[in-house]
C-alpha cells in the first residue's frame, strides 16, 4: 500500500526544516554550478528586467533567498516565500546592504489551496504580481494543483509564472548512468561515451533523494511527466510561451569525475519554462 500524499507532504516539509543549514552551506550566497550556469541565464532569458522597470515579484520556495536576492538587485520589489521558516530566516541574513526594503519574507505552503487563497486575499500588490517564481522547486511539493488555480489570482493581466526543475526525463527515479572507455579513441586516448537508460517515465511514484550529497535527511522528490506538469497549468488558463532544456557545456566538464552530471553535455539536466496569464 502506497504512503497517503498527505504523509509524504509532512515528511518533505520535516526534511526542508532538517536541511536548511546544510543546504544553504552547499548553495551559498552565489550558489552552486546548477544555478550559475544552468539556472541564471536561463531565469534572465525568461525574465528580461531592464530598468526603469521594477516589477513586484512573489518567489515561492525561496530557500536561502538567492532568487531573491537577484531579483531584488535588478530592480524588483521581492515578496520571498517558502513553507520552511529554517530557510526564510536564513534568507534574511543573506540579505546585503543593496537588498534592503526590497525584500520581505512570509512563510507560505504553496500545496495548500488555503494558504494560496489568503495570500491573494492579502491583495500584497493591487492588481496582481508582476511575476511569480519557483525555481528548482517543483519537483519537492507533494502537489501542483493547488498553485495551479491560485496563479490566474495571483498574476495581473500578462503577468507570467517562470519555474526550473530538475529535467523530467533525465533525472528520475532509476535513471541509470551509462559510461563506456573505449580503448584508441580518435585521438589515440581512451574514448568516454556517456548516455543514460530511462525504464519508466509516465508513472513514476514519489522516492526519497539527495540534493546535496551528506545532507542529514533524505528529501521526496515527485516525478511528473511533460504532460502531467503542463496540462495541470494549462487547464487554469495559462499559455507557455518559453521553454528551454538547459545542460552543461564542454567548459563544465570534471575530467576526475567521470560520472558527474556535468559531464553529459548533450542530455539537459534541468527544464525552465514561462507561463503567461492572457486573460
Amino acid at each position: 500500500m502506497s504512503t497517503p500524499i498527505s504523509v509524504l507532504h509532512e515528511e518533505s516539509v520535516a526534511s526542508w526544516k532538517t536541511n536548511a543549514t546544510y543546504w544553504d552551506e552547499g548553495i551559498g550566497q552565489n550558489g552552486n554550478i546548477y544555478w550559475q550556469r544552468l539556472q541564471l541565464p536561463a531565469l534572465e532569458r525568461m525574465i528580461p528586467i531592464k530598468p526603469p522597470y521594477k516589477p513586484s515579484v512573489l518567489e515561492l520556495s525561496t530557500g536561502n533567498g538567492l532568487v531573491a536576492r537577484w531579483l531584488a538587485g535588478k530592480g524588483a520589489q521581492v515578496l520571498a516565500t517558502d513553507v520552511s521558516t529554517e530557510m526564510l530566516e536564513i534568507s534574511a541574513r543573506r540579505e546585503m546592504p543593496e537588498h534592503r526594503g526590497k525584500i520581505s519574507y512570509q512563510q507560505l505552503d504553496a500545496t495548500s489551496s488555503e494558504a494560496l487563497d489568503a495570500l491573494v486575499q492579502q491583495n500584497v500588490t493591487p492588481g496582481g504580481f508582476d511575476i511569480v517564481i519557483m525555481n528548482m522547486a517543483i519537483m519537492d511539493v507533494s502537489t501542483i494543483k493547488p498553485l495551479a488555480a491560485a496563479l490566474p489570482k495571483l498574476l495581473r493581466k500578462d503577468g507570467i509564472f517562470v519555474a526550473t526543475l530538475l529535467h523530467p526525463v533525465f533525472f528520475t527515479c532509476g535513471a541509470r548512468r551509462d559510461i563506456q572507455i573505449v580503448n584508441g579513441g580518435p585521438d589515440g586516448y581512451p574514448e568516454i561515451i556517456r548516455a543514460k537508460t530511462i525504464e519508466k517515465y509516465l508513472d513514476v511514484p514519489p522516492y526519497s533523494d539527495v540534493a546535496l550529497y551528506g545532507q542529514p535527511a533524505l528529501q521526496i522528490i515527485y516525478h511528473r511527466s511533460f504532460q502531467e506538469l503542463f496540462s495541470t497549468f494549462f487547464k487554469t488558463g495559462l499559455v507557455m510561451d518559453a521553454m528551454e532544456e538547459p545542460a552543461f557545456g564542454p567548459e563544465d566538464a570534471m575530467p576526475d569525475r567521470i560520472q558527474a552530471s556535468c559531464n553529459y553535455t548533450q542530455l539537459p539536466a534541468i527544464l525552465a519554462f514561462r507561463l503567461r496569464r492572457v486573460v
